[in-house]
C-alpha cells in the first residue's frame, strides 16, 4: 500500500513541486534575513557591485530559474535529477520574485512603499504552489481503495463547490482574500457572503439601484480597510523588513 507520503507525494509525481516550493521559501526566508543585515551594516554580508555596478540577487535568480526550468522538464517527474532541478529552479523563483517590485517598475524600489509588492506577490506564491502541492491527485496512484475513492470524491466535491465561492468572491472585488480561500474554504464562503467591494464588477451589477446597499458597501470596505491594511502591512514588515520613511514634505 505504501506510505502516506508515497502515495499523496511520490507516486501521484508531486515530490519535485514539493521541493521546489520549499526551495522557494527558504531562499525568500534567507534573502530577506541577508539583505536586512546589509541595510543594518551587520553581519559579514555586503552588495556585490564588481566595477561598481550593483549586482542585484534577481540576476543570478533569472540564471538558476532558467536551468532548473529546462533541467525539470528534460528530466520528467521522477529521479534525482528531477528533485535536483526542482530545488535549482525554486530557489531561482525565490530571488527573482523577491525583487518582483524591481522587475515591475525598472527601479530599485527594494526598501520603498512599492517594495512591498514583492513580499505580497511571494505569498501569493506560495499559497498558490501550496495548493498544488496539498491538493489530492489520483493521476498517478498505483491503486486506490474504494475508502479512498470515496474521500477523494467527497474531497474533489468540496473543491468544486469552494471554486464557486472563490469565483463570486473575485467578482465581488476581493482579490487576495479569494487566492487565500483557495487554500482556507471557509474564507471564500465569507468573502462570496459578504458584501461586495465598490467598483466591483458585483457591486456595479446589483447595487446600481440599491442605493442603501451601496452605502453599507462603501462604509464595509472603508472599516476593513482601516483595520486590516494597517494589520497587512506590520505583517509584510515582519517578513521582509520595514520600508524606508521619507522625510516629511516628499
Amino acid at each position: 500500500m505504501g506510505t502516506w507520503f508515497d502515495r499523496n507525494f511520490v507516486e501521484p509525481g508531486k515530490l519535485p513541486l514539493l521541493l521546489a516550493l520549499a526551495a522557494f521559501v527558504v531562499t525568500f526566508l534567507v534573502t530577506r534575513t541577508v539583505t536586512r543585515l546589509i541595510r543594518a551594516g551587520k553581519g559579514p554580508f555586503r552588495d556585490i557591485a564588481p566595477g561598481g555596478v550593483h549586482i542585484h540577487h534577481v540576476v543570478p535568480g533569472v540564471v538558476l530559474a532558467v536551468v532548473g526550468g529546462f533541467g525539470a522538464v528534460s528530466s520528467g517527474k521522477r529521479g534525482v535529477a528531477a528533485g535536483i532541478c526542482a530545488v535549482i529552479f525554486g530557489a531561482g523563483a525565490g530571488l527573482v520574485l523577491d525583487e518582483f517590485a524591481l522587475i515591475l517598475h525598472l527601479d530599485d524600489v527594494y526598501w520603498s512603499e512599492q517594495g512591498r509588492q514583492s513580499v505580497e506577490v511571494v505569498i501569493l506564491t506560495t499559497a498558490l504552489v501550496g495548493l498544488l502541492v496539498a491538493g489530492f491527485s489520483p493521476i498517478g496512484v498505483d491503486s486506490v481503495s474504494s475508502r479512498e475513492a470515496g474521500g477523494r470524491a467527497t474531497a474533489i466535491t468540496v473543491l468544486l463547490l469552494d471554486l464557486l465561492f472563490v469565483v463570486v468572491t473575485l467578482v465581488k472585488g476581493k482579490p487576495k482574500m479569494a487566492v487565500i480561500g483557495v487554500l482556507v474554504p471557509f474564507l471564500a464562503w465569507v468573502g462570496a457572503a459578504r458584501l461586495a467591494r465598490p467598483g466591483s464588477p458585483w457591486a456595479k451589477r446589483f447595487y446600481a439601484k440599491h442605493p442603501r446597499r451601496r452605502a453599507r458597501a462603501l462604509v464595509r470596505a472603508y472599516r476593513h480597510d482601516r483595520d486590516w491594511v494597517r494589520r497587512a502591512r506590520r505583517f509584510q514588515d515582519l517578513v521582509g523588513g520595514a520600508p524606508d520613511r521619507l522625510p516629511i514634505g516628499r
